[in-house]
Parts: structure tokens; sequence; C-alpha cells
């Protein structure tokens, strides 16, 4: 690293890159086979500023999935009178909320934050199912909203992260400025 870029650079912004690169979309595509059934190899750019670039996306989104630098969108708001009692888990998109019982639910979650799925899981329909016939805590009502917010974030860092990416391995001479293909 430190002579293809004539800099040192942090573990953390070596795994803000790397972070970055599997969440490319145009990478997860080039290299889909290998990602279920291997280890692809994770390409390095020739430009010091693509690296940069794409370690500091990465790692941002490293942060708001550990929770802890988090952009707040007021997603997921608890909202009703009731129990807390997770009784069936249902998303309707026209209110977009999701509704835990016939009268608690959680909005706004706006479609795509609600169909996110990480591995084969969707994550708030996951999270709230392993949670049917129980109570919700106040940790567990406030983690729905963090983890709106996060995935709300996720969507948008991986739309930057997948153009950084294509400047700086698929089109070259693409600039922030240009609008991509």
């Amino acid at each position: 690293m430190e002579a293809r870029y004539e800099r040192h650079y942090t573990p953390e912004e070596i795994v803000g890159y790397i972070y970055a690169v599997l969440h490319a979309q145009s990478y997860r595509t080039l290299y889909a086979e290998f990602l279920h059934n291997d280890f692809p190899r994770v390409p390095f750019p020739e430009a010091a500023d693509d690296f940069e670039k794409l370690s500091k996306l990465g790692w941002a989104l490293v942060q708001a999935h550990l929770l802890r630098e988090l952009p707040r969108k007021g997603l997921a708001a608890y909202q009703g009178k009731g129990d807390h009692t997770v009784e069936a888990v249902r998303y309707s998109p026209e209110e977009q909320a999701v509704w835990i019982n016939k009268t608690q639910f959680f909005k706004p979650v706006p479609q795509a934050v609600w169909d996110f799925h990480i591995g084969g899981y969707q994550v708030l329909d996951k999270y709230l199912k392993s949670r049917k016939g129980r109570k919700l805590s106040l940790d567990e009502i406030n983690h729905v909203a963090a983890v709106a917010d996060s995935l709300a974030f996720t969507i948008e860092q991986m739309a930057k992260i997948d153009k950084a990416y294509r400047a700086a391995f698929l089109e070259p001479g693409i600039t922030e400025s240009q609008p991509s293909r």
C-alpha cells in the first residue's frame, strides 16, 4: 500500500476501503459468483484519491452499521397505544408503517427501507418477528428507529460508493460533476 500510494494508511482507512468495495453494487454484480462460493479479490485503484474517497465512504458506512455515527432521519417513530406486544408484523406501503399489533406501529418506514435485505434476511421484518409474543422494551423500540435510519443511510451511501467505484475502475474519466451512465 505504501509503495503504491506513497502514504501510510491506518487500519481504519483500509477497512473503510474494503467495506466500501464490498458494498459497491457494480463490484457485487461483477463478482457475484465469487461472493457466494469463494473469496473474491479486492481491487485497489491506481489513484490514491480514489482509494481515499472510497475509504471515507466505507468508514462512514461502518460507523452507521455499528450505530455509532448515524445521521438521524426520524424514521420509524413508535406510535399508538397498547402493551407493546409484537403479535403480527405487517407492513403497509400506503401508510409507510410497520404494524406490530392492531394499535401500535412504526412510521414512517419507506418501502426501500422495509425491503432491505442483508444476506437472506429482510432486516426490520426479521428483527421484529424474532420478538413475536414479547413486549418490546424501550431499548428495542429505539433500536428499530436507529436501524431504520441506518438502512436509509446505507441505501444512500451504497449509491455514492457505487458511483465512486465505477469512476475508479469501470468508467475512468467520470468525475463527481459528470453524470454517470
